[in-house]
């Protein structure tokens, strides 16, 4: 994995703006309709090819397909895998329930927009294994030879599909989690022996506690880490930590977050994981504070921090000082700032069509990222 040497390199975590015509064939195949491959296939292909010459022109240097090829960051696995099917539900994030007035505007600004469902998404019925690498074969190519410093692939975690697509076939947490990681390996090895470095999505890691957990003792919520941090790692056996980072946020939304757990709880457990790069949401106002918990739980030795310091759930486009800042802030937290990558918060379109940022304003935001880089960058190496 490249590290900062001479300056701060910049990334994202993962989703860019898709095209409208493509996330609704993305709604349409989500909700098993019928979808001309062929018809897919060339818009995949064309708004890959769109946004990594996008990500090029405004200085991205560790950059990915923007999932184009995805309807979701983890419904997608739907097509991948077998046993998964029917609808589910999806528990409401306990903030959002605490404010109804919060929730109608939520639902009234996404409506129109929504193509896939993601608080009913399908449910595990029956054996879950990996089907085959086809589709990610496809997804890897479009990317093969990408002008990049370097090119990632973003991946599921288990504990995310575990926790939102509801279990009704094994009747046990932890065997279903280890059944996901186990058939995720799969798309994990694949990915990395393409070349490509794998980046883990797993919100579940801090979203989960005001979701899933939100009435439960915050000891059965780090119980729940604890179990798909080894569930991960035991899917990643074999591979190099150097080559995967590891995602990490409390859900993809603008909302009050007055229930979101303190990273405190979180860094010594993340720390377990087999990675070498933890991506972490630093720029939003409810996290912006926690720079300081690297003061507390020391970055491990050949670990990097992906820092967010754009938020990817707001149209204000960050004054490129005040990315500069939060880099110089978190470097001193951290001690050095050869291991500080700059990044974003979260993905800017995660589900087909559900972007809360305007297109334009996504590209408008990463170069703000590269300038305020560049600016942190003169000062700090």
């Amino acid at each position: 994995m490249l590290a900062s040497s001479s300056r701060f390199l910049t990334t994202h975590t993962g989703s860019l703006p898709r095209p409208r015509q493509l996330a609704v064939l993305h709604g349409r195949r989500s909700r098993g309709e019928a979808v001309d491959p062929d018809e897919l296939e060339r818009a995949v292909a064309e708004a890959t090819a769109a946004v990594v010459a996008e990500q090029v022109e405004v200085g991205i240097d560790v950059g990915n397909d923007g999932e184009q090829a995805r309807e979701s960051f983890f419904t997608y696995v739907q097509h991948r895998m077998t046993g998964f099917g029917g609808t589910g539900h999806r528990h409401q994030m306990a903030d959002q329930a605490e404010h109804p007035d919060y929730l109608e505007l939520l639902r009234q600004s996404r409506a129109a927009r929504r193509q896939v469902d993601l608080m009913a998404p399908p449910a595990a019925l029956g054996e879950v294994s990996y089907r085959d690498t086809a589709e990610v074969a496809a997804e890897c190519a479009l990317v093969a030879g990408a002008p990049f410093a370097e090119t990632f692939m973003t991946a599921a975690s288990p504990g995310i599909v575990a926790a939102a697509m509801e279990d009704r076939h094994y009747g046990s947490t932890e065997r279903y989690v280890r059944a996901v990681a186990a058939a995720l390996a799969t798309e994990y090895r694949f990915i990395v022996e393409q070349g490509l470095l794998l980046q883990v999505d797993a919100p579940d890691l801090a979203l989960e506690r005001h979701v899933s957990f939100a009435e439960r003792p915050l000891g059965e919520f780090l119980d729940w880490v604890e179990l798909v941090v080894d569930a991960l790692n035991e899917a990643l056996a074999g591979i190099d930590p150097g080559r995967v980072r590891l995602h990490v946020c409390w859900g993809n939304y603008g909302g009050p977050h007055t229930h979101d757990v303190d990273l405190d709880h979180l860094l010594p457990l993340l720390y377990e994981a087999r990675v070498g790069a933890l991506a972490l949401s630093m720029a939003n106002p409810r996290h912006a504070h926690e720079y300081r918990c690297f003061e507390r739980h020391r970055l491990p030795d050949g670990l990097l921090l992906v820092a967010g310091v754009i938020d990817s759930t707001t149209n204000i486009v960050e004054h490129p000082d005040v990315v500069a800042d939060r880099l110089r802030v978190v470097s001193r937290a951290v001690g050095d700032p050869r291991r500080i990558i700059a990044g974003t918060d979260c993905g800017f379109d995660t589900s087909a069509g559900m972007s809360d940022v305007a297109p334009s304003l996504v590209w408008k935001k990463l170069e703000s990222l590269r300038e305020g880089a560049d600016r942190a960058s003169a000062d700090l190496f």
